[in-house]
């Protein structure tokens, strides 16, 4: 019951309060990044969602489009600016991603999208973390998020499909918040590594 109606109706409830009471932070960020970023405020990418079926990804962009001199982007620490640090370390890069939540691409919680390139690297335990939406935040994000390896990581997410309740969520929000207004490891904030199977 949880999981076919339940979630949906707290994901609306969150995402919707969410961006009416953060609606000055998300104006006043994307009105700083408009400037920041040559008047590129936002970074939409492909991810697949539920089921494998793909969906346009959005975040507050955090990284600068440098390039070598062979056309080729700069490694992500030499890209990533003060300000877009900053935003990774208190999660604010993930706030329009409440759109995707309203739009019913993504819930609040689930595995994280990850890139359309990994998926032909997923084994059939790994490819059950696309049983379900996709999350903001999870269990694997309260676990270790970029501390923690691809495996590891993995595991967590299939052990939340399989284990999927109310009061799951509920300890994963409770946690997510303990984590967000603490001190964050740095590790867990630095960019992950490309996925190689």
């Amino acid at each position: 019951m949880y999981k076919h109606s339940g979630k949906r109706i707290l994901d609306l409830i969150i995402a919707g309060t969410g961006l009416i009471i953060l609606s000055p932070l998300f104006l006043f960020v994307t009105i700083l990044l408009w400037f920041l970023n040559n008047r590129k405020p936002f970074f939409s990418q492909p991810r697949p969602g539920l089921n494998g079926v793909t969906f346009t990804l959005n975040k507050f962009r955090t990284m600068k489009s440098l390039k070598d001199s062979n056309g080729n982007l700069l490694p992500d620490e030499q890209r990533i600016t003060r300000f877009g640090n900053w935003l990774r370390r208190t999660s604010m890069d993930e706030i329009p991603q409440l759109w995707n939540v309203l739009k019913g691409d993504m819930s609040i919680i689930g595995p994280r999208p990850l890139l359309i390139e990994y998926l032909p690297l997923y084994n059939f335990t790994q490819q059950q973390r696309h049983k379900v939406k996709p999350g903001i935040t999870g269990w694997a994000q309260i676990n270790g998020r970029n501390a923690i390896s691809w495996t590891r990581k993995f595991e967590y997410d299939v052990w939340y499909v399989q284990n999927l309740s109310f009061w799951l969520d509920v300890k994963i929000l409770f946690l997510t918040a303990l984590k967000l207004f603490g001190k964050t490891s740095t590790d867990e904030t630095i960019p992950a590594k490309k996925f190689a199977g």
